[in-house]
């Protein structure tokens, strides 16, 4: 049951997107709100799974330069038990979605070259149960919002949809 009540929840959840670190007083400042409103609000989505956890974001390594890639997976019916554990072995794969369309599987990939990336599709080629992939190179990030935004898994949550 979505336990969004209204458009106070709505700016909550929006400012902890933003600083999930931020105080309850801060928010029930910027939410006009009693903190706490704020807190029971908070324990509220939190008891209903619309908030699942609160994670740090760690920033790349500054002398680094990271390359990211949207992959596209059309994979064998049946088999996307075996594909997902090949997935989850390789560390570039930071996410990966369940999708409804032309396609089975949305996944991104971080690699610190796109030359990483090109052997990191050819491993995924060889994972049992992939038919074809079909990627593009990310060129830039205009914002993000939370961890979530690159599908980054949230605290005690799994990072895969069909565990």
């Amino acid at each position: 049951m979505n336990e969004i009540r209204d458009n106070i929840d709505r700016q909550l959840i929006g400012l902890l997107l933003a600083n999930g670190r931020e105080s309850t007083t801060a928010l029930a400042r910027k939410l006009g709100i009693g903190r706490t409103t704020v807190h029971e609000r908070m324990a509220r989505l939190e008891k209903s799974g619309v908030i699942a956890g609160y994670s740090a974001i760690l920033s790349q390594d500054p002398f680094q330069e990271a390359t990211f890639a949207l992959v596209m997976l059309d994979i064998v019916q049946k088999r996307q038990r075996e594909v997902l554990e090949g997935l989850k072995a390789l560390p570039e794969v930071m996410s990966c979605f369940t999708i409804s369309g032309d396609y089975d599987l949305a996944i991104v990939l971080q690699a610190p070259r796109v030359e990483d990336i090109d052997a990191v599709l050819d491993e995924i080629l060889h994972i049992a149960g992939v038919e074809s992939c079909r990627s593009w190179i990310v060129l830039g990030k205009h914002f993000q919002r939370g961890a979530s935004a690159l599908g980054t898994a949230v605290a005690g949550r799994p990072q895969f949809a069909a565990e």
